[in-house]
């Protein structure tokens, strides 16, 4: 039976029904725009990632030596540069933290929020960033909900007591003792050893006597 279907009469099936002719040239458009997507990944953004990824450490040298300025103004250029790449979002995280440095806490804020990265430690420690920067600008209500975001974001004996820590602390600057104390006793039952650090026992009992005030 195939062999008795002409080229015309496939053209002629083709031309005669829109639908078949939409879903054609969809699929046609679909398996283009694959391709073009493949070879943009292998021959062109794969590249330009890898470069990325050494572009950003003339400006972290800038920030190790403290001279800020300097940093500011290379980690600005390689974060418009390599935007949406490793080496782009990693300046954009360092640039953010000379920005702080600097007291500019609005634009640190700012930069921090429109870091996307997959690399966690990274991820957790922009959220902690923004946290500070609230709490400098004295919002702590929105600084303790990013500590405790950070905390949770990736639970590890290193970073979530420090932000469980921070959050007590902007906890009680507005006055909500019973949260603040919840932060402080999931450190001492869950860390140990950063309680004893912290001497958290300390702040237990002066969060649980405001209680009983």
């Amino acid at each position: 039976m195939l062999e008795d279907i002409t080229t015309e009469q496939i053209k002629h099936k083709f031309q005669s029904n829109k639908t078949l002719k939409l879903v054609t040239i969809g699929v046609g458009i679909l398996i283009a725009g694959v391709l073009a997507y493949f070879v943009y990944r292998q021959f062109m953004w794969k590249p330009a990632n890898e470069k990325s990824k050494e572009s950003y450490w003339a400006g972290l040298n800038y920030a190790d030596m403290d001279s800020t300025d300097m940093a500011i103004d290379e980690l600005k250029r390689n974060t418009k540069k390599f935007d949406g790449k490793i080496g782009g979002e990693v300046s954009q995280f360092v640039y953010a933290s000379q920005l702080m440095k600097k007291g500019e806490f609005k634009k640190a804020i700012a930069e921090l929020e429109g870091v996307d990265i997959s690399d966690t430690y990274v991820s957790v420690m922009s959220i902690g960033l923004q946290a500070d920067c609230h709490s400098e600008l004295e919002d702590y209500e929105k600084a303790a909900n990013l500590y405790l975001e950070a905390a949770d974001a990736n639970q590890n004996d290193l970073t979530t007591p420090m932000y469980l820590f921070k959050a007590g602390l902007c906890a009680e600057e507005i006055k909500n003792i019973e949260k603040a104390k919840e932060c402080y006793v999931r450190i001492q039952d869950e860390f140990p050893s950063f309680a004893s650090q912290k001497q958290i026992k300390k702040y237990i009992a002066r969060v649980s006597s405001k209680i009983i005030e």
